[in-house]
């Protein structure tokens, strides 16, 4: 292993003369001027390291690695897509194997009273399978491209807490693996069943991000939380002092039934501040007396109204500017990728004479871009580029505009269309290419729509046995033979190239052959509509069933409409590049989940039971209204992984969230509360909390730059050619030549003789 004392040497450090033991190990120099047999080899090395450093600053990625010839087959390999897909595969397995191990999710339904026994896979099959998983996370550890121990070295890794904690997992788990095959499968608890999310986390530089911004904004949540237990504190103690009364029948059934002790008038009022029993709470009190309404307006009032909100507006502030500075982190991992790839190549090119001065040459970047992995049109695009600018050697600020083509949506011309001789087909494509035509189409799908909605109406109180399909059946397939004439006219105009290089087309068309094919399979079954359809079910689906689900295909198929209404476009493109670029919160629910619900399994798994099997379930006949047994929420329970999360998904939402309490503090004990109230803070209280905030900052900020290109442009298809990145450029910071160099000086792996 190379001495860290030698690996600190600088990137840009220029030794003249220098040998090859002035180099540490894995940082070969790039010399400009070499003589004997190994200058080509060298060459071919900085050409290399160009690639490599090409491709970190296209994805963003760290270029702090070894950059020796073998480290750089190893760091491309790791980032190919193969290897990149294994990866990810095996942590959506890993994390997958809590359905299928025991506890079972593998049954029709969660619902204690139906639900038959499930089955559980036999001892060591998905320990096997977990076993290879710990396998590749093993060799993941050991060799990952940005922060793995070999491509980073020892001294870099050991400062990685991320790293630390990969290995500790990795070592805590195997351990735990060991001891569940040694008890033959029969251990009460596995502990690295919750420690799975974190290899989700650990490959996810965006999650990593999103955990560091929340920690740095859990003082100023704490300071809020605190007021709100003050709050709550104060008002519990006010309540049980307020609602009790020997004279007042009032206050008493209030008493009994909300304020009978601390604990039950506190999670009353935890409730009351999620707005989830109002007005349930109150009434006891408030039908005897109007007075009584002030307290529980002014606890809500400030609670709910006040200091929720606060918490919001504090998350909020902390969390504005977010996604900007990610950007600001991405631009600056770019800029040094381009530029580290500028100074490698400019050495190559230094042992010639060049006129014009230091640069690179544009053949050794036209050589290195046809290895760097990229697709066809943007390698095109930076081709043309490239050759644009003849046989001279590219300035650092030519070159770095050339990765400018990378923010860029490659827009591709669409495929020429049929040339027609007759002057009737000319005429037939000039008017079924026209934008009219489309109008047309969509025209007849609101047409159908609104047939649809009219018989949901008409039938809505006729079973579906008795309804008679034949008017609705004729319809459907007028309607279904226009879209498929509509398809064939289409291709007539475009051609076939022509009609799919179009999305929204590719979408009808699938709709439509689809449709196609349903249609005449109801024809083939039930032959033709006629008075009276109503035949007996034959084959797999019934007439109705049929019916219904080209019905649901013609609905969907409603959604061409938006790309032809500029507004609605506008708003539903922003939406998805919203929901592509925030995936990472989205993990961070999922880790949240996938925890919350490991840990409910293991305490309350089988707590709840089917009424008449414990005295703690009473018969539905004789449960309070609006109690657990009452709603027939038996289905809501923790007896298995699936379960859980539809459980804690209910819970998250707050909507009828007391009587998840009230059952289970019944079934499984008053300490339960603990476990649902921190999952109401940690999902509803801050996730939905900070997920709202994002959205709010990332769209009214996407939304006014979109607004502002548009009147700029006069064009909104312009503002949808852009990445995230290229939108927020504007408001970025470009870094200075200063750090661009003190950053690179700083390469542990590298170092440029000239």
């Amino acid at each position: 292993m190379a001495d860290p004392q030698e690996e600190s040497k600088p990137l840009l450090s220029r030794v003249r003369g220098g040998s090859g033991r002035d180099r540490p190990e894995g940082a070969p120099a790039c010399r400009s001027v070499q003589v004997g047999p190994g200058t080509t080899a060298r060459r071919d090395l900085c050409l290399d390291q160009a690639v490599v450093f090409i491709e970190d600053a296209i994805q963003y990625r760290s270029i702090n690695h070894r950059m020796d010839a073998s480290s750089l087959w190893l760091y491309r390999w790791y980032y190919s897509s193969l290897c990149q897909w294994i990866l990810s595969f095996t942590i959506f397995l890993i994390l997958f194997l809590a359905f299928i191990e025991t506890p079972s999710s593998l049954t029709s339904t969660a619902d204690v009273r139906y639900r038959p026994v499930p089955w559980e896979p036999p001892c060591g099959l998905t320990e096997g399978l977990e076993a290879l998983c710990l396998l590749v996370f093993a060799a993941d550890v050991s060799s990952e491209g940005e922060e793995g121990s070999y491509l980073v070295g020892w001294a870099q890794f050991r400062k990685n807490p991320w790293l630390l904690a990969y290995l500790v997992v990795l070592v805590v788990s195997l351990m735990d693996w060991i001891v569940s095959l040694s008890l033959v499968c029969h251990e009460p608890l596995r502990v690295r069943r919750p420690l799975r999310p974190f290899f989700l986390m650990q490959n996810s530089s965006m999650m990593k991000k999103t955990l560091k911004c929340i920690r740095r904004s859990l003082p100023e949540m704490a300071s809020v939380g605190l007021l709100l237990a003050i709050h709550l504190c104060l008002f519990t103690m006010f309540g049980m002092l307020l609602f009790t009364s020997e004279k007042d029948a009032g206050q008493d059934k209030e008493r009994l039934t909300y304020f009978r002790n601390l604990p039950e008038a506190l999670t009353s009022l935890l409730v009351l501040l999620t707005t989830a029993n109002n007005p349930d709470v109150m009434i006891p009190a408030y039908s005897k007396n109007r007075a009584y309404a002030i307290f529980f307006v002014a606890f809500t009032l400030i609670g709910s109204l006040f200091l929720m909100n606060l918490l919001t507006a504090i998350i909020y502030n902390q969390f504005r500017g977010y996604l900007m500075k990610s950007l600001q982190t991405s631009l600056l991992r770019r800029r040094l990728g381009t530029r580290a790839a500028y100074k490698v190549l400019s050495v190559t090119a230094a042992g010639e004479a060049h006129p014009e001065g230091v640069g690179v040459k544009p053949q050794d970047f036209l050589h290195v871009l046809q290895k760097v992995q990229l697709d066809s049109d943007h390698k095109q695009a930076i081709m043309e580029k490239v050759r644009s600018h003849g046989g001279d050697l590219l300035s650092a600020d030519e070159f770095q505009e050339l990765f400018d083509e990378f923010d860029k949506r490659v827009i591709k011309e669409p495929p020429p269309r049929p040339e027609y001789r007759s002057p009737f087909l000319r005429s037939a494509q000039f008017v079924f290419s026209h934008r009219y035509f489309n109008y047309l189409g969509n025209f007849m799908a609101l047409g159908n729509l609104v047939t649809i909605c009219a018989f949901l109406v008409l039938d809505a109180d006729v079973p579906p046995e008795d309804r008679d399909d034949f008017v609705l059946g004729i319809l459907n397939f007028v309607f279904i033979l226009y879209y498929l004439l509509e398809l064939l006219l289409k291709v007539l105009a475009l051609g076939l190239r022509g009609y799919l290089a179009h999305p929204s087309n590719v979408f009808d068309g699938l709709l439509t052959v689809v449709l196609l094919v349903l249609e005449i399979s109801t024809l083939a079954v039930y032959r033709f509509p006629h008075p009276g359809w109503k035949p007996e079910m034959l084959g797999l689906l019934s007439l109705w069933d049929m019916t219904r689900l080209v019905n649901m295909l013609l609905v969907f198929r409603f959604l061409r409409i938006i790309p032809s209404m500029k507004l609605m476009a506008v708003v539903a493109s922003t939406i998805m590049d919203l929901i592509k670029n925030m995936r990472a919160f989205g993990g961070i629910l999922v880790v949240v989940y996938y925890v919350f619900a490991i840990v409910g399994i293991s305490l309350f798994r089988g707590v709840v039971v089917a009424p008449g099997n414990s005295s703690l379930a009473p018969a539905n006949g004789s449960a309070p209204c609006g109690s657990f047994e009452q709603l027939e929420y038996w289905a809501n329970n923790f007896d298995d992984f699936a379960a859980a999360l539809v459980t804690l998904w209910n819970v998250m939402v707050v909507n009828n969230w007391q009587v998840f309490l009230d059952a289970f503090r019944r079934y499984a004990g008053p300490w339960s509360k603990v476990y649902f109230v921190l999952w109401w803070l940690v999902s509803s209280v801050i996730w939905v909390n900070l997920f709202l905030a994002l959205i709010l900052e990332n769209f009214l900020h996407k939304w006014d730059r979109r607004s502002h290109l548009q009147s700029l442009t006069g064009d909104s298809e312009a503002t949808s050619q852009m990445t995230v990145e290229l939108l927020f450029r504007d408001v970025l910071e470009e870094p200075t030549e200063e750090e661009l160099m003190e950053k690179l000086s700083h390469h542990p792996h590298l170092q440029l003789c000239r």
